[in-house]
């Protein structure tokens, strides 16, 4: 032992060099036994999906995953086929899995989709657009809509997973959890966001649109990793060299928030076809008769703006079921920021991207009209994924699409209405 310890003693760097390497090792195995163990318990919770009867006669549920092999650097496929895709089919569902090549290959799939009970995104933010944008561009969009969409969130950016899923301590456990409730059918509606150029075809968003020099400087912190932590201020640092203030001039025009209808009832819901007919009589004779209901018109305000950065987002981060207008968040942000404020609060909007700060012009619009002076260059982040900037007309879709999410984040989202 004391030859042992002299050794040691003598050979400290190589002695401390293997200490670290051993723990580190350890470290790494301990974590790995602890996923196979997530692993092990969502299969066996899966499985008592699987397990349950049906009658013969009712065919099985068919699901159609939509998989971005490239995104989270490439990892997403094996991420998928370790995680979520054992659990998908111990549940008993029939699982068809696209997997896209290229991007934009998604919309062009969803044109061809054929009728399908629930649809599984599995990858990123890019991801997510490019599916619901295939599907609300669909001539049959309004019965395709109504399918339940479920996500599981492999990408680098998954801004949804934060509104549907509880924060888990590792991506296996994430990744598990959010499998599992797409199994346990509890769904919320989603706002989504029709933005549509003059010549383009409209393109959807669950998040928003950003336009301003946040987003462009926050494009680049990639190209800074060799700075590893201080990347993301040195993106925004180096930005400040550019003409300041950045300035992004435009003119606004909107419309205020609207009432929101009553939920329209679950076709297993509907009362049956008497009830029905009966209330729709009693309706029509209870209107008077003669009268014609003029639709009144809408009434537009208009605004110039010069902002540093201009944000339109969804409420779908502070999701409120219970909430009687629909409307989305329009921040326009003060150009007199300094280049310290610029590089700190820049960091912010890298976790927060439509966060709006103090001193900011906020707005709650139903619909708008962006319209930028000629020869604007620059580009737009639509859910993070990058649009060239042009005039658009961003109209709010209410409760347009149902998402599955965990039953305790819904159950959290009602206890904070009724608050």
């Amino acid at each position: 032992m004391a030859k042992v310890l002299a050794a040691l003693r003598k050979h400290w760097k190589k002695s401390t060099f293997g200490a670290c390497l051993l723990g580190w090792g350890g470290h790494w195995l301990y974590g790995r036994h602890c996923d196979n163990l997530v692993r092990r318990a969502a299969c066996q919770e899966a499985q008592a999906f699987g397990n349950q009867l049906i009658p013969a006669t009712m065919p099985l549920k068919k699901a159609t995953v939509f998989l971005n092999p490239a995104a989270c650097k490439g990892k997403a496929g094996n991420l998928f086929e370790k995680n979520a895709a054992p659990i998908l089919h111990l549940s008993g569902l029939d699982v068809t899995v696209v997997k896209t090549d290229y991007e934009g290959q998604a919309k062009k799939l969803l044109e061809l989709m054929e009728s399908t009970d629930l649809i599984i995104i599995a990858g990123g933010d890019g991801t997510v657009q490019e599916v619901i944008t295939g599907l609300l561009r669909r001539a049959d969009e309004a019965a395709f809509s109504k399918i339940p969409i479920g996500f599981i969130p492999l990408g680098k950016t998954c801004t949804l997973s934060h509104t549907l899923y509880p924060e888990s301590t590792s991506q296996v456990q994430h990744i598990t959890n959010a499998t599992l409730a797409i199994l346990k059918g509890e769904t919320v509606p989603l706002d989504v966001l029709q933005i549509k150029g003059e010549k383009e075809q409209p393109v959807f968003a669950v998040s928003g649109l950003r336009w301003g020099a946040y987003r462009d400087a926050g494009v680049k912190v990639s190209k800074y990793w060799y700075l590893g932590p201080l990347k993301t201020q040195a993106a925004h640092f180096f930005s400040t060299f550019k003409a300041w203030p950045q300035k992004h001039q435009a003119a606004l025009m909107y419309v205020g928030p609207t009432e929101r209808p009553p939920e329209e009832p679950d076709e297993k819901s509907r009362p049956p076809f008497f009830v029905r007919l009966y209330r729709r009589l009693i309706a029509y004779l209870s209107s008077p008769k003669g009268s014609s209901q003029e639709v009144a018109p809408e009434d537009w305000e208009e605004l110039k703006l010069s902002t540093i950065e201009l944000s339109i987002a969804t409420r779908n981060r502070q999701l409120d079921l219970t909430r009687t207008e629909d409307f989305m968040d329009i921040c326009i942000e003060a150009e007199s920021v300094s280049k310290g404020q610029f590089v700190h609060r820049g960091s912010q909007k890298m976790r927060d991207p439509h966060m709006c700060p103090e001193g900011s012009q906020y707005i709650e619009a139903s619909r708008c009209i962006l319209q930028l002076p000629e020869g604007t260059e620059g580009s737009f982040g639509i859910d993070n994924e990058e649009y060239e900037a042009m005039p658009v007309e961003v109209k709010l879709l209410p409760r347009k699409l149902r998402f599955f999410c965990d039953p305790t984040m819904r159950e959290q989202m009602l206890q904070a209405a009724a608050q």
